[in-house]
């Protein structure tokens, strides 16, 4: 496995990646397959962001096809600027394997890196894998919007975790 930055040549990996989380009804906010076209779109602003040093991307590649995703980003508020909010994202069959503390990992110091001092992330109350990960990494649970998500008929918490950086 080799964690790199993303490129134009993983716009296919990138795009079964995303919906294969779809398919697979793990616990993000899209419910709908994305379209080719969406995906280049999302891909040009990703790569442009990332020339512009706005957002960091990350992905993790196993036998030469993209497994995983993840980002950090600046806050955009005026006084926000110290805070990075992270996201991740693995591909089924891939999980619990290290990858994502390996990813979790390399974004903490990317953020350290930028001069961030906090780092947040939010995630599905329900989702106790990566809460162990974010854990693990040195985060803690320090929000929680009560039925946040309506899913499949369920109402669930989202969980707001951050890390303050030493």
């Amino acid at each position: 496995m080799v964690l790199r930055f993303p490129r134009w040549e993983d716009l296919d990996d990138l795009l079964d990646l995303i919906n294969s989380l779809v398919d697979e009804r793990t616990n993000i906010v899209r419910d709908k397959r994305v379209a080719r076209d969406e995906e280049i779109d999302w891909l040009s602003r990703a790569l442009a962001s990332m020339e512009k040093d706005e957002i960091f991307y990350l992905v993790a590649e196993a036998d030469g096809k993209v497994i995983a995703n993840s980002e950090i980003c600046r806050r955009a508020g005026a006084y926000e600027q110290h805070v990075g909010v992270i996201g991740i994202a693995i591909r089924g069959g891939f999980r619990d394997l290290g990858i994502g503390t390996e990813m979790m990992n390399a974004l903490t110091t990317q953020g350290r890196t930028m001069g961030m001092s906090v780092l947040e992330l939010s995630v599905f109350a329900n989702n106790e894998r990566a809460i162990r990960v974010y854990k693990k990494v040195g985060f803690a649970e320090t929000g929680r919007v009560p039925r946040k998500f309506f899913k499949e008929g369920k109402y669930m918490d989202e969980i707001i975790m951050t890390k303050l950086m030493e």
